[in-house]
């Protein structure tokens, strides 16, 4: 062999080691225009190797071909980066028809190929060549669990390990922390059992499975375990982010800079993730600073990911005049850079700012993802603004992302463009569970209930299952419209899938029976509740207070205190006060009323007081209304002087009467009902002067009493 063609080949392995792959491909190119050096198998390879990572399937297929013409495909290390070039590329097509020319494939070869086969969808197609493998070693199983894991198909990955466990194939540290990155809060008892076979086999040691477990039983909100583990085990910066990050997710931003501190105390230095991690917990001015400062000290001036870090960090504590200036003095800004900046001016419903951010991150040559789209849409005031958007949609080809279709329906909804949201609705390919959820809400957010109800038969008649989300705003759309017989069936449906235990559907349902009459539906769906909160106490007591059951509505708010000791809220007091004032209860209201300050230390709100009053005045007790008005921590409210002014005029009370309608003129002076209740009022007591003035009062304003109207046809 040419000695001069070794030295290059040596170098050409360097630079390509060192990831100077264009280095690598220029240095190829020279030697294949030499006249005195030919490339060999090795020149071929290394280059192969260079292309497939810089992804440029144009030189690779150049290179290709020149493999072919020099006949060095029937070398394996040649056919095996072929292989790893295509699947690079993700070329699935040309890796097939490369391992089909392979004569006897190595375990490099069935990796590969396997990847590239879980990585590119064809999920069924590599655990069906899993099978036809003559010898099965855990490189092979790995390639399957991992890719299976990596792209979203966590059943199919741990059926493998299992399988791969009872043949008695070992397992390695891939395939643990493969699977133990799979084991959420549903696979407790697993996760476990999958520690104890790593203790078991030793691979404790292994920092990627330490790592694994670690973050596993923070993902089971289990901090203590993670501890231990975390003791256990050596340590470096990898296992400690593992940490911080995993104490972040559970709000303990306190404990998660303790580690940041031990790290430091131990001569470790912080990487990207650990500043990354940390900002986004920070929610203090002043050690944001601290933290942002830190990072530049230690070399991280320049990162673009601390530093779109440190933007999100100083917009999530309000402090946009910093974030901005930050953004500004980014030289180089990746896509999460100007994305977080659309959203902080998002947060401030800056339109044209987001607009003219966008812009600007267009003429960098920077095109927009979903997350652009969703920043913009939700800063976005009407319906034609919002289909400027989806001209952008359509245009950087975005409608196929599920994420984009939903933002622009939920935002077209909330806009009153319930048109343009079914159509978008209708033209989404892939609609997941939270498409539906948000085109059946927009039906109801803009008065088409009943558009909603068959939008939710179709839903069921999809492949998709609905969520406890889903039954509880298709309740409350039976609620609102009073459609017993649908309720009922949804009910049904419940049972039947085993929702009926979820207790805000559980409370759903007592609104449910209790708008359409049938309170003793109500009551029984309330007793067969495993689990009742407040809110299910508050339905009941509403429930009761509706069909005009004061006493019972008292009674059940006695046993929700007494009985199981379950704290009323401020809308249990309106529920239960609004229950007392139809039915007349004087004194259980007066009293009710006094417990909520006196017991719960709750300030009554406006709706508190408009019960009292409403209850007092219906039974003529105008003094001490007035006498309660008159105290230093009475709330006033229009709503509240509505319900005195309507007790003045079914009892008479000229002089009160005078002093409300008076003050409800100064405020509401276009409403009609003022003036005709206080006229009224004026000439039931024989002052037909006054009433004809407050009528000429009412002319002069140029308020007109709107006629009365029914329903009924004749």
């Amino acid at each position: 062999m040419n000695s001069e063609l070794i030295k290059l080949n040596c170098l050409l392995a360097k630079l390509t080691k060192s990831q100077q792959y264009a280095k690598t491909l220029q240095l190829f190119h020279q030697i294949q225009s030499s006249h005195f050096l030919k490339p060999d198998q090795y020149t071929l390879s290394t280059t192969l190797a260079a292309t497939a990572n810089l992804r440029d399937v144009t030189a690779g297929n150049q290179v290709h071909a020149h493999v072919i013409r020099a006949g060095f495909k029937i070398y394996p290390h040649v056919a095996n980066t072929l292989l790893f070039l295509y699947a690079k590329s993700e070329d699935l097509a040309s890796v097939k028809r490369v391992f089909e020319e392979i004569k006897l494939p190595d375990v490099y070869s069935w990796t590969t190929l396997l990847s590239a086969c879980t990585n590119l969808g064809e999920i069924d197609y590599a655990c069906h060549l899993l099978d036809q493998i003559p010898q099965r070693n855990e490189a092979v199983w790995n390639a399957v669990i991992t890719g299976c894991a990596d792209n979203g198909h966590s059943t199919i990955a741990l059926d493998m390990f299992n399988r791969m466990h009872l043949l008695g194939i070992r397992h390695d540290n891939y395939s643990f922390a493969s699977v133990l990155s799979l084991c959420s809060s549903e696979l407790i008892d697993y996760g476990t059992q999958v520690h104890s076979l790593v203790i078991k086999t030793g691979f404790l040691v292994k920092p990627s499975v330490t790592n694994a477990l670690i973050t596993m039983y923070f993902n089971f909100g289990n901090a203590t375990d993670a501890h231990q583990v975390f003791d256990e085990t050596k340590h470096d910066q990898i296992t400690y982010n593992a940490m911080i990050s995993g104490l972040v997710s559970l709000g303990t931003n306190e404990n998660a800079f303790m580690i940041f501190k031990n790290m430091q105390e131990i001569g470790l230095k912080a990487t990207e993730r650990t500043y990354v991690s940390l900002m986004s917990s920070c929610s203090c001015g002043i050690t944001s600073t601290q933290l942002h400062a830190h990072s530049i000290k230690t070399g991280f001036h320049d990162s673009i990911p601390v530093t779109n870090a440190a933007i999100a960090m100083y917009s999530g504590n309000t402090d946009f005049h910093s974030a901005e200036m930050l953004f500004t003095t980014l030289e180089n800004k990746d896509r999460v850079s100007w994305n977080t900046m659309i959203t902080i001016q998002a947060q401030k419903n800056s339109f044209k700012d987001a607009m003219l951010t966008y812009l600007q991150m267009q003429h960098h040559g920077i095109k927009p993802d979903e997350f652009t789209i969703g920043s913009l849409v939700s800063t976005m005031e009407s319906v034609q603004s919002i289909m400027t958007i989806f001209a952008i949609v359509i245009k950087n080809n975005l409608i196929s992302k599920t994420e984009v279709s939903n933002a622009l329906i939920t935002n077209l909804c909330k806009r009153n463009g319930i048109k343009d949201a079914y159509n978008i609705f209708i033209e989404t390919n892939f609609k997941n569970l939270i498409t539906w959820n948000s085109m059946i809400f927009g039906f109801h957010l803009n008065g088409y209930s009943l558009h909603g109800l068959n939008l939710f038969s179709m839903m069921i008649l999809s492949s998709l299952t609905p969520d406890v989300y889903t039954l509880t705003m298709v309740l409350n759309i039976c609620a609102t419209i009073s459609s017993l017989t649908y309720g009922k069936e949804i009910h049904g449906y419940m049972i039947k899938f085993h929702f009926f235990h979820d207790t805000s559907l559980g409370n759903s349902l007592i609104a449910l029976y209790s708008k359409c009459g049938v309170l003793n539906w109500s009551l029984r769906v309330f007793e067969s509740m495993i689990f009742k909160d407040v809110i299910s106490w508050n339905s009941m007591i509403s429930a009761y207070g509706q069909h005009g059951r004061g006493e019972e509505a008292v009674s059940c708010f006695e046993s929700m205190k007494v009985k199981v000791k379950v704290k009323p809220d401020h809308t249990t007091f309106i529920a239960v006060l609004t229950a007392c004032s139809h039915a007349g209860l004087i004194d259980h209201g007066v009293r009710i009323f006094k417990s909520m300050v006196n017991e719960y230390g709750l300030e009554p709100g406006v709706d508190h007081f408009s019960c009292v009053v409403d209850l007092l005045g219906r039974a003529g007790y105008l003094d001490e209304v007035e006498k309660l008005m008159k105290s230093d921590w009475f709330k006033v409210d229009c709503r509240v002087w509505w319900n005195l002014f309507s007790s003045c005029a079914a009892h008479g009370d000229l002089r009160l009467g005078r002093i409300v309608g008076g003050i409800l003129l100064e405020v509401e002076e276009d409403k009609s009902g003022v003036y005709v209740v206080l006229a009224n009022i004026l000439a039931n007591a024989g002052y037909w002067e006054e009433a004809e003035d407050v009528r000429k009062m009412m002319r002069w304003h140029g308020v007109v009493k709107q006629p009365g109207y029914s329903w009924i046809r004749t």
